[in-house]
């Protein structure tokens, strides 16, 4: 997935009220960034991070920038947790996902299950319906290892139940933690940072729920689907 607009560098002063980050940019100008991410962000948004924005020219937008990935270290991480799904609808669309590759068929938020919404459901002829749900991960607190959540997350744990409710009507489910950061190579479930989740990902296992993992290739130009990676249980 190509970013609209070339990215441009700047220097992280402060994220705040959730979707908002003040920054400088190379040429001193200050300016104020959409933050399209709702979690924690736990060591992503510490002043003085070299971060990157996407700007844009749409008069209907509030804001002239949105912050899309910072620099940790080496490496890069994704911190706008609406790529994901559109990395994932596009890595379907091109039969890289070898576990999902047999589905013709793909539609992405279709409801389900009590007022909830799937984000991508998968059909093919011969085959059960499978309910394919994406969650970004890019929280990582020891070297090498992925962790999501980044905070309590109550929408998560009843996804997972949904996905439960699915596999028992015959149909297929699926998990995919995409890894929106390059410098980790597993993934577990953060069970000290919620533990009602990791008991949900226990039960939606036990329960038929399949579990996949990807890393990502990141770039400041485009992000692309990348190897899987495997999973610790929590």
């Amino acid at each position: 997935m190509e970013f609209q607009q070339p990215l441009i560098r700047a220097t992280l002063i402060k994220r705040y009220k959730r979707f908002l980050a003040d920054v400088t940019l190379d040429d001193g100008r200050e300016v104020t960034a959409h933050c399209a991410n709702p979690g924690a962000m736990t060591g992503l948004n510490i002043a003085g991070m070299t971060v990157w924005l996407e700007p844009n020219d749409d008069p209907k937008r509030k804001l002239r920038y949105s912050w899309k990935l910072v620099e940790v270290g080496t490496g890069l991480v994704g911190i706008d947790t609406a790529m994901p799904n559109k990395i994932v609808a596009e890595a379907l669309a091109n039969s890289q996902i070898p576990e999902l590759a047999a589905y013709k068929n793909i539609k992405p938020e279709v409801k389900y299950g009590e007022n909830s919404r799937i984000d991508f459901l998968l059909t093919s002829s011969g085959l059960p319906d499978c309910y394919l749900e994406v969650k970004c991960a890019n929280l990582s607190r020891t070297a090498g290892l992925v962790e999501f959540p980044d905070t309590v997350t109550k929408r998560g744990t009843k996804h997972l139940r949904e996905l439960g409710n699915m596999t028992g009507q015959g149909h297929r489910a699926v998990t995919l933690y995409l890894v929106f950061r390059d410098d980790c190579s597993r993934f577990s479930v953060a069970a000290d940072i919620d533990p009602t989740y990791a008991t949900a990902f226990s039960d939606a296992h036990a329960r038929g729920v399949e579990t996949l993992c990807y890393a990502t290739n990141i770039a400041v130009n485009a992000v692309t689907l990348g190897r899987p990676l495997p999973i610790e249980q929590p």
